[in-house]
């Protein structure tokens, strides 16, 4: 499968383009946003495949993963956008409120407009639901309250969001995490999936095996 990742801003957020036939696609975590300039980078490589988005899926709801939902929107007006409910609250109209405490706290007051007042949830994910005919949702709280991977069997793929990195997990401590829910999620994912299955998880190094960097 030809998972197409574009790095961007400057957290170095994984968005990935992932084909689904046809000439269609679903966009992962888009990232980008006019602060950083990166939002060229999505339509340039959608017009050079010639793959038209039909979905956007948010692994979770943190700024650094939904910045770019705004200009996604303005391109395409009618893409739906799926994120689990207990993250919701972190788009929609209300969204630079609810994101914009930890902005501040880190010191990263720029980014607010880019959050703020984002476009509403249109599709939940939820523990075992599948999308888009084989990816299969598995909630993983741990990160936030919502975070959830995306699994396809046939494929061999783990999309694994901020829940599991090479060799480490995702952080624990921002509001809405828990370290006993994190252990509970990276035991699932290594009780349920097999360890050739390929990894992209939402920062750095990915398409490792998950026995490698478990």
């Amino acid at each position: 499968m030809d998972i197409h990742c574009i790095q961007t801003g400057i957290f170095k957020v994984n968005t990935y383009i992932v084909p689904i036939g046809d000439g269609k696609c679903f966009i992962v975590d888009p990232a980008a946003c006019k602060f950083t300039r990166d939002t060229e980078k999505f339509s340039a490589y959608l017009e050079s495949t010639g793959l038209t988005p039909v979905a956007i899926v948010l692994t979770h709801g943190h700024f650094d993963h939904v910045s770019g939902l705004k200009f996604l929107r303005e391109k395409h007006p009618d893409i739906p956008i799926y994120i689990h409910k207990e993250d919701s609250p972190m788009i929609g109209i209300n969204s630079g409120e609810v994101q914009g405490h930890g902005l501040e706290d880190m010191g990263c007051e720029a980014f607010i407009p880019s959050v703020s007042e984002l476009p509403e949830a249109t599709d939940y994910l939820s523990d075992g639901k599948v999308i888009f005919d084989q990816w299969k949702v598995m909630h993983t709280p741990g990160h936030t309250r919502g975070s959830c991977c995306l699994y396809n069997e046939k494929e061999g793929v783990l999309i694994s969001g901020d829940t599991l990195f090479y060799r480490t997990w995702g952080r624990t401590d921002f509001e809405g995490g828990s370290e006993a829910e994190m252990m509970q999620s990276l035991s699932l994912i290594k009780e349920k999936i097999p360890g050739n299955t390929l990894v992209y998880p939402g920062h750095d190094y990915f398409g490792f095996e998950l026995r490698e960097g478990m």
